[in-house]
Formats: C-alpha cells, structure tokens, sequence
C-alpha cells in the first residue's frame, strides 16, 4: 500500500482563507494537555476541544477537533501522562480506532491510525450534465461529525488520558462501506454498527463508512451518495455492499427492488461502477433480524434476497461475506435468552445492535475478508487471530468504553 514518507515533526497551524482551508505544512501537531475555555475548538483556529469535552475532571470523555482538507489522515497520539490512564479512541462518529490502552503514572505510549474525512460536496456535473455539487443528506445527519470540515477524535474510558496528536495526509487504500443502518456510523449509545467498529480490525487501510440508516440502493443514487464515493474511489480500492433491510420494503414503493429482478440488476450496477474504477466489489449479505422459532432457530425475514447476493457473487467472480449465516450463527450461539444482549434499545429493538453486537459482527467481516482470499487480509490486525461465530465473545465479559453521546432516537427506517 502506498503511504507518504514520515514528515519532521513540527508545530504548524491550519488558518482560514475566503476561498477555504489551507495549511501552512504537514504534520499537524497539538499539544492536548492544556485543557482551559480558552482551547475549546474555534472556527478561527481551525482546531481544539469540542465545547463541554475537553475531560477537565478525571474521567471524562474527551472530544478534539482539527479542520483539514477532506482526504485520509495518519494520526499519532500520544497517550498516557501524570496519572494512570486506560484510553479507548474513536474516530468521527464513534468509529473505533484503539482499544483500552492501559498507561502507568507517568508512561507515554503512541499509537497511530488512519482516518477517513469527508464533506458533502461533489465535483460538479459538466454545464447542461446531470447531476448534482452535494450529497443529499438527511435531517439526522445535521451535526455529525462525519460530514463537517473537521477531524474528530474522541478518548474515552476510565480514565482517558491523552497529551499530543499528530496529523498527516495520506494516499492509502481505502475500503469504502455502502449500505444501511446496520452498517453505518451510528452517532449514538446504545447503538452501534458493524461499520463503525471494523476500524479495529483493519488498522492497515482507511475505512469509508458512507452507510446511512434507512438507505436503499435506489436512494444511494437519488442521494447521490453512489456520486460521492465514485467521486473518491481510484484503483486498488474496495467496495463494500451491503443492502436489503429496507430495499425488500413493498410499502416503500420509490426504492422497492424484487429480489429476483431489480435487485440483482442494481447490485450488478454498483459492482459495474466499482470495476469501471479499478475497485474491488465485495458483497455482504444482510444478517437477520432477531426473531427466533420456538427451536431456538432464527428465522429468515430477508425472504429471496440474501440467496440473490450469494448468486449474483457467484455469476460476477465478486468476494462474497456471508453475514447472513453467520450472523444467524452468532445469534443462535446466544440463544433466545441471551441474544438481546446484542442488540440496542436494551435488547428491546431485533434489528439494530449495541456495541458488543457490532463489536462481534465486525469479527466476522474480519474473517469473511480473510475467508475469501481478499488482499486486504494482509491489513487486519496482527492481534485478530480468528473469530468462529458459533463460539462468541461472552457478553457478561465483553467491554467497550462507551461514548458521551447518547440518544433513545430509533435509526431511521426501523
């Protein structure tokens, strides 16, 4: 993969100018540890902690943001300090990047990442072309962090404990994420998606989470959200396709695909358009709903579509993750009793997932990647050593520092 060479590590600023951001030179540095109101984030500045987080007191999460250009970024942090600290960081809207790291008094460790930004706007169409300068976002989004002009990082846990941040552009692969809510950034506790936490498993390459909840592959084109990432995407990338949750919805007749027509002629489209740029398609198959039979079998609610991925994958020479089954073996592992402790809402929603179960089904991406033979094996995590479905992580035991923000708000198109 290809990378910039290390840059001298030096204290730069990014400023403003009429015609948008620039920067003076790369790397950006911060120094973290000087938390008063006078460092709070500044759209003069371009730079510093999100108002009401910059953990003044001990135990609290902490948010920092640097404006820069859209684009992928290496970020360095610098964890640890005067006291003991067990630092969890995320990304943007809670993607996670680095897991419970655990400093003594004292001890500084680095840890180094990569970050995909990126702003609504599109190159625009030709004059008299078709098309569209900006995705179509929807009122939900209003206010994530995915879609703003700056980088996001947030630590969490115990303690937190973080005193400097390094910045540098780029130029890696990108694996780019296409799909619904069960793929998405989730902006809130106590949800949680696949997509959000497979950052952890594939530190080697810049993960591009354009799920949205509620999405459909019709609204993908409507959106222009498809436009985006076609405007991003260059060879030895990956596109990853996840839909079916909402396509199947009949009462949604704008963006109803059949499972035996329209909706592999879409999915065709979507690999076509990957292809025509030198990416690589991979398809997901939807994981179930959590409805059990009284044999303690998960039944299947996606009807014909995830057996129309399985062949359209076949029929297209196309990497093929099947979350359908392992999803449902994940769940049935569980058990009927335990399952709902996969799963947001405290249990009470069978669709959406809480962090544990999108902490394990990013495990199975991980292992589907690693299953279908797909180069970007090479870029898991030297720690994944291997995850069997059928034989999870012990919910009782699992733990993941939540986040901050916090919303009962149900994702949109449940």
């Amino acid at each position: 993969m290809k990378r910039f060479a290390p840059l001298l590590f030096a204290l730069v600023a990014a400023t403003s100018s009429a015609s948008g951001n620039t920067v003076e030179s790369w790397p950006l540095t911060f120094d973290l540890t000087r938390r008063e109101p006078a460092h709070e984030y500044s759209e003069k500045w371009g730079y510093g902690f999100e108002p009401g987080f910059a953990g003044r007191n001990p135990g609290e999460a902490i948010l920092y943001s640097v404006r820069v250009p859209e684009g992928n970024y290496r970020v360095t942090v610098t964890l640890g300090g005067e006291t003991v600290g067990d630092t969890t960081v995320k990304a943007e809207s809670r993607r996670l990047m680095v897991e419970a790291v655990c400093t003594a008094a004292g001890e500084s460790v680095t840890r180094s990442f990569f970050v995909n930004v990126r702003t609504r706007e599109i190159p625009p169409p030709e004059k008299n072309a078709p098309g569209g300068t900006a995705v179509r976002t929807n009122e939900r989004e209003a206010g994530s962090f995915t879609w703003d002009e700056k980088l996001t990082l947030e630590f969490d846990g115990p303690q937190p404990a973080v005193s400097a941040l390094r910045i540098e552009p780029v130029d890696i692969t990108t694996v780019f994420l296409l799909g619904d809510s069960t793929v998405t950034d989730q902006r809130w506790e106590d949800g949680a998606s696949w997509g959000q936490m497979l950052t952890r498993f594939l530190p080697g390459v810049a993960v591009a989470n354009h799920a949205e909840s509620g999405e459909t592959m019709k609204s993908f084109l409507s959106e222009l959200r498809l436009a985006k990432v076609l405007s991003q995407v260059k060879a030895g990338d990956y596109v990853f396709l996840q839909f079916g949750h909402n396509d199947q919805k009949k009462q949604w007749p704008q963006t109803y695909v059949a499972a035996d027509s329209t909706y592999p002629a879409y999915l065709r489209v979507f690999i076509a358009e990957a292809r025509r740029r030198g990416a690589t398609p991979v398809l997901v198959t939807s994981m179930q709903r959590r409805t059990f039979d009284p044999d303690g079998k998960i039944k299947n609610t996606h009807g014909d579509y995830p057996p129309a991925v399985r062949t359209v994958a076949a029929e297209q020479g196309v990497a093929l993750i099947d979350l359908d089954r392992m999803g449902t073996a994940f769940y049935e592992a569980l058990g009927p009793e335990r399952a709902p402790l996969a799963f947001a809402a405290g249990g009470k929603d069978p669709t959406h997932h809480n962090n544990y179960g999108a902490y394990e089904l990013a495990k199975c991406v991980a292992q589907g990647i690693r299953d279908a033979g797909l180069p970007l094996a090479d870029a898991l995590a030297e720690d994944f050593s291997g995850f069997d479905p059928t034989n999870p992580d012990d919910p009782a035991t699992f733990k993941l520092a939540p986040s901050p923000q916090r919303s009962t708000e149900r994702p949109r198109g449940n």
